[in-house]
């Protein structure tokens, strides 16, 4: 009777030759056996049964890593941001010093809106939402309503001193001469607040935010004040450009509340209210200090 050979099928191993195969059956129980099993299936196929640590890796065409893509969206990102920026800018300066001034007013809003949604349109990115729904809606005008109790006696007491001690005052607004104040009040808010804050805040910010790396659910991060910081720096510059006045680098302060106020609600209501606000609140004052 020809004589069995015996096979453990439990590790693998072959009885009647005592060798070990090139891969195990079954499971590994321990830790180290997975280990070894994991050595083992990346020397599957090696002559001598053994691990040389010295054969080179097997290639199996990996694509470039995804940093790599991700630095060169950054990068296309920041370029079309300092572009369309610098455009936009020097484009509504131009418009101010032509023949064509007069329509400025309604020309320069329009010029804003623009500049912030085509370049997202175009490369199929996703526009900040304004936070209509109910529930945002309460919880931001309970932060502006704040925002204006804290910053509305500062700005008094700013407007205050100069009438005070004799001196003229830093910003003199546009005041409404030959329209009424309803229509004033309208344009403040639908054309100024609403065009200044889709492009600074919607656009802008929002971009300095996707390069600083902003992470869901951290509102108060670093990266957070990088982009308040450099978009209220690059408010304060537009208005110093267009209208050729150094003092409208005063305009950085609220540059700083507004961008703060576009991070803590996570919307453009907010900054919109609080800016049309604060242009209203602020001409009123100077017209009564005068």
């Amino acid at each position: 009777m020809p004589k069995e050979s015996t096979n453990n099928e439990n590790d693998g191993t072959n009885a009647s030759s005592g060798q070990m195969p090139l891969f195990r059956v079954g499971r590994c129980a321990k830790p180290q056996g997975v280990q070894y099993c994991k050595k083992v299936s990346l020397n599957m196929g090696h002559p001598s049964g053994q691990l040389n640590n010295a054969d080179p890796p097997t290639s199996f065409g990996l694509t470039p890593p995804l940093s790599d893509r991700l630095r060169r969206l950054e990068m296309s990102l920041l370029v079309e941001t300092v572009l369309v920026t610098i455009a936009t800018v020097s484009v509504i300066r131009i418009l101010t010093t032509s023949a064509i001034a007069g329509s400025a007013w309604f020309v320069a809003p329009g010029i804003l809106v623009i500049a912030a949604l085509v370049p997202p349109a175009i490369g199929r990115r996703g526009f900040v939402r304004i936070g209509f729904d109910i529930k945002q809606v309460k919880s931001t005008l309970v932060v502006v309503c704040w925002t204006c109790v804290v910053v509305f006696p500062a700005m008094f007491g700013g407007l205050w001193l100069p009438k005070f001690y004799g001196l003229p005052l830093p910003l003199l607004p546009a005041l409404p001469r030959g329209q009424s104040w309803i229509c004033w009040l309208f344009y403040q808010f639908m054309y100024v607040a609403v065009a200044e804050e889709v492009f600074f805040r919607g656009y802008l910010q929002n971009n300095i935010l996707r390069l600083a790396g902003k992470l869901p659910g951290r509102r108060h991060s670093l990266q957070s004040w990088i982009s308040i910081g450099l978009s209220a720096a690059c408010f304060a510059a537009a208005h110093i450009i267009v209208h050729g006045k150094i003092i409208l680098a005063l305009t950085f302060l609220p540059g700083l509340i507004l961008g703060w106020l576009f991070i803590r609600t996570r919307s453009l209501l907010a900054p919109i209210l609080f800016h049309g606000l604060a242009n209203t609140f602020y001409c009123v004052m100077t017209v009564a200090f005068a």
